[in-house]
Order: structure tokens, then sequence, then C-alpha cells
């Protein structure tokens, strides 16, 4: 079994799968039709590297949204640490340079016995293979008072953009003293080790700015990711600023009072200065829409070709999908996503497949300085997707090795996000 290190990791994101994608077909065939809808991380990535290859593939990307503002790395914006602009992503570069039609509007609905996409706008896209990138939705009704009109007084934040942004005001204005509720929803959910990684990163910003405040997380959950790197870095950084509650100890949340401002266990209210609401999610609506989810919330989807087990001829990527093993973060959509252009390229020009080769990787900051990391593969095995291989940061790894993690994860960052939006 290869061990993988970080920069071979980093090689996989581009050159080696584009050099993939580019079977061999003669150049008078007509060009194909590939509707990629959601341009986040998994659509983006479809996009491009199918319209990187020398396959004669028509790309359309639809995405309502003209800038991309990036979850990942969105803690360090709320602890002061990066700028917002700096997560922020145009679609230019791919319709410049890779001729990808970028279409800024919703789909509405996708027939596929007509392969056509209708959009908000009436407009209809024809197509031969479609390619869903949904992303998430929270759960109705998941906490009781947790309604949109709530999430503009307790931000949930885990869709970066205004949300993100109303958060950080928040903190910035909060009194010295105060406590910020953090509720932790159940699994699956949208990259696992984010909210812990939120509130070290506050905790940091409270020591710079808020010494006296507080932090509360309370958990869906009696564990969680990381758990051994997280708290041995509270009680090293953070002594007695950081509570952690699991749902065993408060019975779990079950309502928000707005105009008090508080939330509600089964066990105990707990008032909050700020409160970060993330609810319980599902697939994206247009997923759930289409009849792509099943029971669980979450898209089942064949391992090796990523097609729907439930919609033949429709392909998904992404948070929305079941992964078996790979969790829901933004290098596993990237990366489920080039395996998925490499089968399409297959399929419309008629060349061989191979099993795609799939992998996470990440950085996730205990500190300003201090970033722990993972570089995971994964196989499809038995309907389902397992972990081959796993590289992941240990709590007595030194304070340079930590340092220099937290260095590498700004390059991390970068080149990431130009392998997805060019």
């Amino acid at each position: 079994m290869k061990s993988w290190t970080r920069r071979e990791f980093g090689g996989l994101t581009g050159g080696a799968v584009l050099t993939a994608l580019r079977p061999r077909r003669a150049r008078s065939q007509a060009k194909a039709k590939v509707a990629v809808i959601g341009g986040g991380v998994g659509g983006a990535t479809v996009a491009r590297y199918l319209a990187s290859g020398t396959a004669p593939v028509e790309v359309t990307l639809v995405e309502p949204s003209g800038l991309y503002s990036t979850c990942f790395f969105s803690n360090l914006y709320l602890a002061g640490l990066r700028s917002f602009e700096s997560l922020t992503h145009g679609y230019e570069t791919l319709r410049r340079q890779y001729g990808i039609a970028v279409v800024h509007d919703s789909a509405e609905m996708i027939d596929p016995v007509a392969k056509i996409v209708g959009l908000s706008s009436g407009a209809k896209l024809s197509y031969d293979r479609v390619v869903l990138a949904p992303g998430i939705a929270f759960q109705d009704r998941a906490i009781d008072g947790y309604d949109a009109a709530a999430m503009e007084i307790m931000p949930h934040a885990w869709k970066a953009g205004a949300q993100t942004k109303l958060l950080r005001k928040q903190l910035q204005s909060m009194e010295d003293g105060g406590v910020f509720v953090l509720v932790v929803p159940p699994d699956p959910f949208r990259c696992p080790p984010a909210p812990y990684e939120r509130a070290s990163l506050v905790a940091s910003y409270f020591q710079r700015h808020k010494p006296r405040s507080k932090i509360l997380v309370l958990d869906a959950k009696s564990t969680f990711t990381g758990q051994d790197l997280f708290q041995d870095a509270w009680q090293r950084y953070y002594p007695g600023m950081i509570e952690w509650l699991p749902a065993e100890f408060t019975g779990g949340v079950k309502a928000v009072d707005v105009k008090a401002r508080s939330v509600i266990t089964a066990e105990e209210t707990f008032k909050a200065a700020v409160a970060n609401v993330i609810p319980a999610q599902k697939a994206g609506h247009l997923a759930q829409q289409m009849g792509l989810a099943d029971r669980s919330g979450w898209c089942p989807v064949d391992p090796v070709t990523f097609e729907s087990t439930l919609q033949p001829s429709i392909h998904l990527v992404g948070d929305a999908i079941i992964a078996g093993d790979m969790p829901k973060s933004a290098f596993s959509a990237n990366s489920q996503a080039k395996a998925c252009a490499f089968v399409l390229a297959s399929v419309l020009t008629g060349s061989s497949r191979s099993t795609p080769h799939l992998f996470n990787s990440c950085y996730t900051f205990l500190a300003p300085d201090d970033a722990w990391s993972n570089a995971i593969s994964y196989k499809p095995l038995a309907g389902t997707i397992r972990t081959a291989h796993a590289s992941i940061s240990k709590v007595d790894e030194s304070s340079e090795m930590r340092r220099r993690a937290a260095g590498e994860a700004e390059g991390w960052y970068d080149a990431f996000t130009r392998d997805v939006f060019g």
C-alpha cells in the first residue's frame, strides 16, 4: 500500500488528472454537451477538468452567484486573520481560458428523458450528460424556533457569504465577558472538524480583544473529529475559555429563543451574547426535488461513476452525496469531481475507464500558528468508498511541525483554489 506525501497529494490536484482526461478522439466529431449544475468546488472542478481535456465536450456551468466564497478558511476571517475578499473567487478564468459557458441562473428542474435542464429565467439547456453539485441544505424544523428569520439573529455561517460577515460583525460588537454559544449539528455535516476549529480561532480572537469572554460548544454528538488534538490545544492555548458539552450531558439542543438570544437544551437554557447555530443538514434542494436523495436526506451514487443509483444518467459530486468513508469536505468534492469528469470523458469518447483514485487533504487550525493536517486516500470497495491509507497529525507533534503546517496551509489554499477556479 503506497504512503502519500502532502507534496504528492498536491500534484494530484493538477497535471496528473488533467493528463488522464485527454482520451484520443477524431477532431471532426461533434461536441457532446455536458451541463454542470452548481458552481461550488465540486461543480467548478467538473467543468474545468472536462473543458481542459481534448475530448469534444461543450461544457455549461449553471450557478446563480457571480462570486463564490469558500467556507473552508472562513474561520480565519471570523478571527480577524484573513480578509473576506481573499476567500472570494470568480468564474472569469473558467469562461475565458477554458471556454466554459457560465450561466448565472438557477436550475429549477431536470428532465432526464428529454435531457433538458429548466432554468428559473425560463431558459432551457439541452445536454448529453448532466452533473449536479447541489451542496447542502438545512433540515426543516431540526431545532424549534430556528427558521430563516432566526438565522438573521443567530447566524449559522455554514454557507460562506452574508452569514459569515454577520457572525464576524456580532463577534466584533460583543462586549468583553460575554458568552459565545456554538451549536454543533449531528453527523453527517459539511466539514466535520470546522465547528471546533471555529471555537479555537474565535478563542484566539477573544484572547487578543475580549479576554474575559467564554465559548460554550453545545454538541449533538458524544465524540468529534480530531477531539484529542482540539482538547489538547484548548488546554494549552485557551485554559478555562472553551467548554464543550456533548448531548449526553445536555440532552441535545431542542429550541432557540431569538428574543432572549437563548439556546434551550433538554436540561438547561443557555443565554448567549452571540449564538452561532449550525443546523442538521441534508442534500441541496434540487437534489431533494429531483428524487436524488434517499431517506437519509443524502444522495446515493455509484462509487466508481458517481451516477445516481436512484436516477440513472444523472451524476452527483460533493457534499450532497453518500460517499462512505469520505468526509463532506472541499477536497473530497474536488477529488470526486475529477473522477466524475474522467468517467464522463470516457463515456463520451468511448475510451476505456479505470477505477478512480480518491483523496482528501486539509489543514485545520488550532491557533493562528498551529495547524494539524490529514492526507487520506480512498478506493471504491463493495459498493461504497473505503479508506485505503491515512496520514493524520498526532497530539505529540512538535510545535515547529505545527507552525510549519500552519504556514503550508496558506499555500495549500492558494494552490487548491487555483486548481478549482483556474
